[in-house]
């Protein structure tokens, strides 16, 4: 498995000020540096933490590749085709919400989103969607031209550790083995840490897992490159 890193509470931390420390840019340098395959940053509607300058300045500076998280926003969407990232990950997205609270609702839009991304496609953009361990999301994500999903892991993470966390589990095993048989690689993350990624390696064929606030809580203990550095090793 791969480990992509998200930045953008470095990003939080900075706009706390309103400054320019700590700097977007040499995080994600240093998540390269210290075992990162890619850098994703969510462009929020509210730029409450990404900013515009952000994603043009780290198209060209990353020596890996840039993972645009993104919801069905048409202005995201003009800025994602003009940058050109690796790919994005197309995510819902509440004004309200703290983060990301779940999966995007394929099954119930699948004609909407398939519209949505094919500019994308046709760009050259590799496109992957956030969805929920559900058979039905996986089966509407294989019909819209996406050629990845991203596993909401957020309730198992929740449940790590409870009577509940092989239930959760299992609709990730499942969902990944369904995506899988459809054509689609399999990519995971939310509320994943130290101790709960390691069942990731029970799912064959995970490609990639994005993960960001573990890591970079854990970087204000001991520093950004020994948190990226463990986690690189505990997904290996």
């Amino acid at each position: 498995m791969l480990l992509g890193v998200n930045i953008d509470h470095v990003a939080t931390l900075r706009n706390a000020r309103g400054g320019i420390e700590p700097s977007v840019i040499k995080a994600a340098e240093i998540a390269e540096e210290n075992g990162a395959t890619s850098i994703t940053t969510h462009l929020r509607e509210d730029r409450r933490h990404i900013k515009d300058e952000d994603v043009y300045t780290l198209i060209k500076t990353l020596k890996t590749r840039l993972n645009l998280e993104m919801a069905m926003a048409d202005d995201i969407q003009k800025i994602a085709l003009e940058i050109k990232p690796h790919s994005i990950c197309l995510v819902p997205e509440k004004r309200q919400e703290i983060t990301t609270e779940g999966g995007l609702d394929v099954a119930g839009q699948t004609e909407k989103v398939s519209e949505f991304i094919k500019p994308i496609l046709d760009a050259g953009i590799i496109v992957s969607l956030f969805i929920d361990p559900d058979e039905a999301q996986v089966k509407a994500s294989a019909k819209t031209g996406a050629q990845f999903i991203e596993m909401h892991t957020g309730t198992y993470s929740e449940m790590f550790g409870t009577d509940k966390e092989e239930v959760e589990f299992l609709k990730l095993k499942n969902s990944a083995e369904l995506a899988q048989s459809l054509g689609l690689t399999v990519n995971a993350g939310h509320g994943l840490n130290y101790q709960n990624v390691k069942r990731m390696h029970e799912i064959p064929g995970l490609f990639e897992l994005n993960i960001g606030h573990s890591i970079i809580s854990r970087a204000v203990f001991t520093g950004l490159p020994e948190a990226v550095c463990t986690m690189a090793e505990l997904i290996k």
